[in-house]
């Protein structure tokens, strides 16, 4: 499985990133126009992932999202893991909303 910095990601124009993080854990800090699909859900949605292009796949500290990365690769799609999730994506100063606890 292959990863890659969040620098790297935000680097790349019209990146595509899955969030597989809980809807609870978005709610706090999340990064527009991501694809959000929990991992718990990603088995029986995977259909709204793209296979045509890279994804890069992001959770809270890389954990989920190397799993994610491994099955969506079993499916056939390109899928990059981000190291260090939205944590590592916040301490590089990339852009992140920011919401209140619910």
């Amino acid at each position: 499985m292959r990863s890659t910095t969040p620098n790297d990601v935000h680097a790349v124009a019209d990146a595509v990133i899955l969030d597989v993080r809980e809807p609870g854990e978005l709610a706090q800090a999340r990064i527009e126009g991501t694809l959000d699909i929990p991992l718990g859900e990603l088995v029986e949605r995977v259909t709204e992932v793209p296979s045509d292009t890279t994804v890069y796949v992001l959770c809270h500290a890389g954990g989920r999202s190397a799993q994610a990365a491994q099955y969506l690769e079993s499916r056939g799609i390109d899928a990059v893991n981000i190291d260090g999730g939205i944590v590592a994506w916040h301490r590089a100063g990339l852009p992140v909303t920011l919401g209140g606890a619910s």
